[in-house]
């Protein structure tokens, strides 16, 4: 039998019941790389995976963005063994990415946290080097459920709980059990780089740096994106409600309507309290002009609308710009890597026309602000003039937002910057958080689809690139913001999994796509649903489910 090896574009041979492991290593570097899971029929498996048909099989780098998962999550698992070791009867809990790794609390003991990431480190260190295997387990769930409340892993027993599944996949290292979203790399060997230090009041685990796997990540420090997310995490501490077994298990209690209302208020809290904020500095003689950034997909729209209408109720004037009518000529726009036109680039703006009329609005001049045609290409004066009173705001929405260049002519006090994200602060369980960009992307999925007759298929082709603008346009700035805004809910994926699943099934299996969809169709497998009926048409998450009062 043989499998074509997209990598080489030929097909290798394999005896029946042979692991992709065992190809590799007959392959004799002739990958340049060395693999840490593979693609296999387009979906997402382990090198331990077992072959006994055809199959078509992409071998994966650490640079991949599945190379990275596998990565960090196989981390992890070394990490839970070293914890074990180190501080037996410890409380481990990996909570979110934040600072270029992963935030890590150690509860339930006493020691010094120095010492801890000291020992810790060196124990994860000897566990690579012995290159123990990881194992990937297939039992009845009820005996997994055993295992793990004899480990003290009460988050994953009420998680398996909920979901009623016969069978539960599982990996051991050493003697110890874990479950994962990710394959797992199938020996602890081909780990290498990482860091464990200490991090506020727990740790920070690095994985390697993609671009350079002989060297760990490079810690950002990152003390606002934190406390955004620590505020919410506490919040969920205080109702109860921090992981999937937790949801699913107020959803089955008939609870969603007071989780929706709970976390709707929340919102509402916040959004209030930075339209109070704004409207201090603004009668202290500052704050004329709010600039909301974010990336793809975090609510900017509905928040922008939303504080708005809080602005109101302060009595303050909104008077909203779009940064879109400052596109430049569309042959004057800069184009990126693959040679297309670059629109997410600071580059694509005129950004001296924009401050120059930010600066005039602010005096009290009237100006006449141009409408991008977006067909054309170009940009028009159409007479549409506007003036800033006495008791107005400017809110300006877009990426680039937090980044100084964009308003360079604006005095500082004259600014309030707004950060708004989906922080997911919900986890699955201790040892498996939710990723923030996953959350991110399955809004973008539903909402392209729905409203903007975008496939699930092109969306997420296209993702690669919006996350590249990301991460060059956006996040360097985060830290710039006055506020920042947490758009999550802790219910949102129980809410957007019945239509993500449905619209996700509409990816070919036959294309590189189906990677990323069968993904994240069994992540959200993880959620129990819940109804979207009591969701009230001013909430953020109908930006992208529909229903909502705002016109868009």
């Amino acid at each position: 039998m043989k499998l074509y090896c997209v990598n080489l574009k030929e097909y290798v041979p394999f005896e029946g019941g042979e692991t992709l492991q065992s190809v590799v290593g007959r392959l004799a570097g002739r990958l340049g790389f060395t693999p840490l899971c593979a693609r296999v029929n387009n979906k997402e498996e382990g090198l331990s995976f077992p072959l006994y048909a055809p199959k078509q099989v992409e071998f994966v780098p650490v640079g991949d963005a599945a190379g990275q998962r596998c990565y960090i999550r196989s981390l992890c698992m070394v990490l839970y063994r070293a914890v074990t070791r180190v501080a037996p009867g410890a409380r481990l809990e990996i909570c979110n990415a934040v600072s270029g790794g992963y935030y890590v609390r150690i509860t339930e003991t006493d020691l010094d946290r120095e010492m801890a990431a000291r020992d810790i480190a060196s124990e994860m260190r000897r566990l690579i080097a012995a290159d123990l295997p990881i194992e990937r387990k297939e039992k009845p769930t009820a005996e997994v459920i055993d295992m793990f409340r004899e480990q003290g892993l009460y988050a994953k027993v009420a998680l398996l709980e909920s979901l009623h599944e016969l069978y539960t996949i599982y990996y051991r290292l050493d003697g110890l059990a874990d479950t994962t979203l990710s394959p797992l790399v199938p020996r602890t060997g081909l780990l290498g780089e990482f860091g464990f230090v200490p991090y506020e009041e727990g740790f920070l685990l690095l994985g390697c740096d993609p671009s350079d796997a002989g060297c760990p990540a490079k810690e950002r420090y990152q003390p606002k994106l934190f406390r955004a997310f620590q505020a919410y995490q506490e919040f969920n501490r205080i109702i109860g409600i921090s992981n999937a077994g937790s949801l699913n298990r107020a959803v089955e209690s008939g609870e969603s309507g007071m989780m929706i209302n709970v976390a709707e208020a929340l919102h509402t809290k916040h959004i209030r309290g930075i339209a109070q904020t704004i409207t201090d500095r603004h009668r202290a003689g500052g704050a004329k002009v709010v600039l909301i950034a974010g990336p793809s997909s975090s609510g900017k729209t509905t928040f922008t609308k939303r504080l708005a209408i809080e602005l109101l109720t302060n009595l303050l004037r909104p008077v909203m710009i779009s940064l879109d009518d400052y596109f430049v000529d569309r042959h004057l726009t800069p184009r990126d890597e693959t040679g297309d036109y670059d629109y997410e680039s600071l580059m694509a703006l005129d950004l001296e026309l924009f401050n120059e009329h930010l600066c005039a609005l602010i005096k009290g001049d009237e100006v006449e602000i141009p409408t991008y045609n977006f067909e054309k290409g170009i940009r028009e004066f159409k007479g549409k003039r506007i003036s800033l009173p006495a008791d107005g705001v400017l809110l300006i929405e877009g990426i680039h937002g937090l980044n100084p260049e964009l308003t360079s002519a604006v005095a500082d006090e004259m600014k309030y910057r707004v950060y708004v994200s989906a922080l997911s602060t919900i986890s699955i369980d201790d040892h498996n958080w939710v990723s923030t960009t996953d959350n991110r992307l399955l809004r973008r999925i539903i909402r392209d689809y729905k409203y903007r007759g975008t496939s699930a298929m092109s969306t997420i082709r296209r993702w690669p690139s919006v996350r590249r603008g990301e991460e060059r346009w956006i996040f360097p700035y985060q830290e710039n913001a006055d506020s920042m805004f947490n758009s999550s809910f802790i219910f949102e994926l129980g809410v957007m999994r019945d239509e993500a699943e449905r619209v996700l099934r509409t990816v070919p299996r036959d294309v590189p796509e189906y990677a990323q969809a069968h993904r994240l169709r069994h992540f959200l497998g993880y959620f129990a649903s819940v109804s979207s009926r009591l969701i009230p048409p001013t909430s953020l998450i109908r930006e992208f489910l529909g229903g909502s009062s705002f016109k868009y």
